[in-house]
């Protein structure tokens, strides 16, 4: 089976991958000439644990392949994967411009049988317009062309990406023909014995799946950080609290973990463009505006703790931050606390030293004036405070007696409660986490 795939940041790089080691011929296509120079000499513009030997399993083997030009994407299968970047614009929805842009490059283009596949996030609505789109460009060709648009988001999470698509807790597929149906079980099928399921539905039902999904999990975020902040306030032991939430079969475990906030590219983006899209139509979502609201404002935490320890006065202080991606296994800042917390400490007048183990060239084009250290230790040499932001799995279990050998003073500020409170106190550090 032939399959292209345009766009090759991290979902389209990644289904690529996968559907080439699953034995596809797959094509890659992407106009951004320095992502596919790095692909073709053996790099990859993403981090995502296993996917460079992923990816250089398959090239070598013959199965996947690099190229700019779109053409070369219809003309080496009638499968396209539209994998293009969809960033937040300025006024809080979606950009969409290089959907749009690949859609008419398509309707311009195509010449036989084809199913356009919406593997980008999207706003509900866009594969309506994506389909009118392409109906127009081939109707001012006029030629008959036979073609499907089909809704199928992913669901990959960073860190487990390649999991997450070769074990897929579903896969949900919005199309309007049985030619469209056809070519999707069989692209699927290789994964059928894993046993997922498969739902079929309408584009647009499609679309607010992948929303109501990362909503759900967004909401679950923020509720439980501000049971973790009444928490503090009443002397309640979050931790227990949550243990006994996460018990009750019908709410489980998952996502109720406090913190000093989400971010990446899912939960923020598609968060703000659900709200926009019920502004649209006259309706206002209530809940997952006050989901944004917390978000926004426990992304302050850190240094509001930090300002109080110190009576509010930070000036010349030295403060080292561990973790800087969002989340452990992604070198990924959009939208992480750690901007925001690194943002408030420069503008206190704070000296600060950091250290992610891949997060730290991302670190080096935002700040300049930002100590990137050469690893963990480094990173507390004669700092004032450490605080916490992502928990690697190499921050879990440091020398603490190097780390309180190296702060100026024991101070230790956990924005994801990895550490034991009453351990801490024991050897000597003022602790202070989420919700306790």
């Amino acid at each position: 089976m032939n399959i292209s795939v345009v766009g090759t940041s991290y979902v389209g790089l990644v289904s690529a991958a996968c559907f080439a080691d699953l034995g596809a011929n797959v094509l890659c296509v992407d106009t951004d000439a320095r992502r596919i120079s790095t692909l073709l000499y053996g790099g990859i513009p993403v981090y995502e644990p296993g996917l460079e030997a992923l990816v250089k399993r398959n090239v070598d083997d013959g199965r996947l392949h690099f190229s700019t030009n779109l053409t070369d994407a219809y003309e080496h299968a009638p499968i396209i994967f539209c994998a293009v970047e969809t960033p937040p614009a300025a006024d809080g929805t979606t950009d969409l411009s290089q959907v749009i842009a690949l859609a008419k490059s398509f309707g311009a283009q195509v010449t036989k049988p084809s199913t356009f596949i919406i593997r980008s996030t999207v706003p509900v609505g866009t594969a309506s317009e994506v389909n009118r789109i392409i109906g127009e460009q081939i109707a001012a060709r006029a030629v008959d062309v036979q073609y499907d648009v089909v809704s199928n988001p992913d669901f990959l999470q960073e860190g487990t990406a390649i999991k997450d698509f070769m074990s897929p807790d579903r896969v949900i597929m919005g199309l309007s023909s049985k030619r469209a149906k056809a070519v999707m079980s069989r692209i699927y099928f290789p994964l059928k014995s894993n046993n997922f399921p498969i739902i079929y539905t309408d584009n647009t039902t499609a679309e607010m799946i992948k929303y109501a999904s990362t909503s759900m999990l967004a909401t679950r975020v923020s509720f439980m950080n501000e049971i973790a902040n009444l928490c503090e306030r009443v002397g309640a032991d979050v931790n227990i609290v949550r243990r006994g939430v996460g018990t009750d079969s019908r709410i489980g475990s998952k996502y109720i973990y406090p913190g000093c906030g989400y971010g990446g590219t899912c939960f923020p983006k598609d968060i703000k463009d659900l709200i926009k899209i019920a502004e649209r139509h006259d309706f206002s979502m209530d809940v997952l505006r006050a989901v944004d609201d917390v978000n926004t404002k426990q992304k302050h935490l850190l240094f509001q703790k930090l300002s109080r320890f110190y009576g509010g006065d930070l000036k010349g202080k030295t403060v080292a931050l561990w973790g800087l991606s969002f989340k452990p296994e992604t070198d990924d800042m959009r939208e992480a606390p750690s901007i925001v917390t690194l943002d408030q400490l420069m503008d206190a007048g704070c000296n600060v030293r950091v250290y992610d183990p891949v997060a730290m060239n991302e670190c080096r084009t935002r700040w300049n004036s930002v100590y990137c250290a050469m690893d963990m230790y480094d990173a507390v040499n004669g700092a004032d405070a450490l605080l916490l932001l992502t928990e690697w799995r190499q921050f879990r279990l440091p020398n603490w007696e190097r780390v309180k050998a190296n702060l100026k003073t024991p101070l230790v500020i956990d924005g994801r409660n990895i550490y034991n409170p009453k351990v801490m106190g024991e050897m000597g550090f003022n602790y202070y986490c989420i919700g306790l």
